[in-house]
């Protein structure tokens, strides 16, 4: 016999939920095969069979919530007793060191996302992307079972006010089945443990909807269906996302935001667009609304970090020469990766390369001491649509520009699509935000504890900068942008992050028309 344990679901995350159980005692398991689903407020995710065997007994029923490393299961593993399982999360390495182009095949995004055609710029944090937030209803045709249209359940659900939980819990495959189908969690009333919502629940939904949508056209209330359609709020795609698009489904870039660091990030961070309009009872002066799961997680890790002693150094960048080669380069790059190039990318690349100058900055703070990493691994804020995720781009040094962008954009997509990994949340050892897309001149960014330091981007802009010439000053015009760096003042001073920023800084002016992006 051996046990199972619930794995570590993230540096930062103590615990998980019990999701859904793939198995049930008596059942056959194989090796790495799905055991069950586990809900943490960072990803939802199947952990798989650490080895073959039956499964004997569950430990932990559905809904429960038990810190990492309890025992969750009991495994007969296959030709007798087997030692102890080995922990889930030693099945899921961090990605291993690859070239810069390997990581583009995920980096397409998702065909069901509607704005898909136009990929956005990878953007750290909060990138606008083209595809809604905080999506009531997509009246947009998607393919439906028996042939049906999300036209048909719009219409048949115009009835239905929707007695569901927005915040319900599901699995990314229900999650994914909504989207395919145009609805809402609200919707829809989950039947599973604690309100989950079920794939039985969406599909029953789904085949009433399109009986009563059958009814609503083959009668004189056929004209009926257009008002219902209009009735439902339909989402409205953020801004678009500026010239460069590593993120999934992101609008053609503007003007405006090709001027922004963030702008040329993915459509991967998009802030929610306004949910519904909040309707107030009579004599009523306020609503509670409750915190979701991935809210709560937040609160609680931006509480550890409130007790980090941090300090912070605001620097300034000229960006006139990253900007002229994504200007020469720009077009070309995009139709032949299908993805713009930002500035992000650049960003991250001058950082990795900083780090290697500066490897006490690469590192976790510890009681003990500075604890040092080898591996260079950059987290990159995303807004998702019920909060804020920190995905890694493991050995990033590895990368080259175009490797790091066509990352970007894929971690953005499935940030979004939560269809992250446990290990795309695992082994962060330097975090870089991008806060600069929406116009952000100066921001005070949180570590990412127990990480040492963090660095943000700020809106690209031009302004009238004094520049030395051989025939006196001479006031020109230039791309410049803010660098705000935060640090764990335990761990290192101002001196060393001024170091480490310059070194960043003296990358980047030295851009030149000739820079490799592959």
């Amino acid at each position: 016999m051996a046990k199972v344990v619930m794995p570590q679901l993230g540096e930062s995350v103590a615990e998980g939920t019990i999701g859904k159980w793939l198995k049930q005692p008596g059942d056959h398991v194989a090796k790495d095969e799905p055991l069950l689903e586990v809900i943490t407020d960072k990803v939802n995710a199947e952990v798989p069979s650490p080895f073959e065997g039956v499964l004997e007994k569950i430990l932990v029923e559905e809904g429960a919530t038990v810190p990492h490393d309890a025992e969750i299961a009991i495994i007969a593993a296959a030709g007798g007793d087997a030692e102890a399982a080995p922990k889930p999360e030693a099945t899921a390495p961090t990605a291993p060191q690859q070239p810069a182009e390997a990581v583009a095949p995920k980096a397409a995004p998702a065909p069901a996302e509607p704005a898909a055609a136009a990929p956005a710029e990878p953007a750290a944090i909060h990138e606008a992307a083209a595809r809604p937030m905080v999506p009531v209803m997509d009246t947009t045709t998607h393919p439906a079972p028996n042939g049906t249209s999300s036209q048909a359940v719009v219409a048949g659900s115009a009835a239905d006010t929707g007695h569901g939980d927005p915040n319900a819990r599901m699995t990314p495959a229900v999650r994914m089945l909504l989207r395919e189908h145009g609805l809402s969690p609200e919707l829809i009333e989950g039947t599973g443990h604690g309100g989950r919502i079920t794939r039985e629940d969406v599909m029953r939904f789904v085949e009433q909807a399109a009986s009563a949508g059958g009814a609503t056209r083959g009668g004189a209330a056929a004209g009926a269906q257009p008002a219902a359609v209009s009735s439902v709020p339909q989402a409205r795609p953020s801004a678009p996302a500026p010239a460069p698009s590593p993120a999934p489904a992101a609008p053609s870039p503007t003007p405006a935001a090709a001027s922004s660091p963030a702008s040329a990030a993915p459509a991967a961070a998009a802030v929610p667009a306004a949910t519904t309009s909040v309707r107030w009872e009579s004599g009523q002066d306020e609503i509670l609304v409750p915190l979701n799961q991935m809210r709560r997680g937040i609160a609680n890790q931006m509480t550890k970090a409130a007790a980090v002693p941090t300090a912070f150094s605001t620097f300034e960048v000229d960006v006139t020469a990253v900007a002229k080669l994504r200007s020469a380069q720009g077009e070309a790059y995009k139709s032949r990766e299908g993805v713009g190039l930002s500035y992000l990318p650049f960003v991250i690349k001058a950082v990795v390369e900083a780090l290697h100058s500066s490897p006490d900055l690469n590192a976790h703070y510890t009681d003990e001491g500075l604890l040092r990493k080898r591996r260079i691994n950059i987290g990159v804020a995303i807004a998702v649509e019920n909060g804020l995720i920190v995905p890694v781009i493991h050995d990033a040094d590895q990368l080259s520009i175009n490797g790091i962008n066509r990352a970007i954009q894929d971690l953005s997509a499935r940030a979004r699509a939560n269809r992250l990994r446990i290990e795309d949340l695992q082994g962060g050892t330097f975090t870089v935000d991008n806060t600069g897309w929406f116009g952000s001149q100066l921001t005070v960014p949180i570590l990412n504890v127990p990480e040492v330091c963090i660095l943000t981007t700020e809106a690209v802009t031009k302004r009238p900068v004094v520049r030395e010439t051989p025939d006196g000053d001479v006031i020109a015009i230039r791309s410049m942008m803010n660098l705000v760096a935060g640090y764990d003042h335990r761990a290192t001073d101002g001196a060393q992050i001024g170091r480490f920023v310059n070194d960043v800084i003296c990358w980047l002016e030295a851009v030149g028309p000739d820079m490799p992006i592959y």
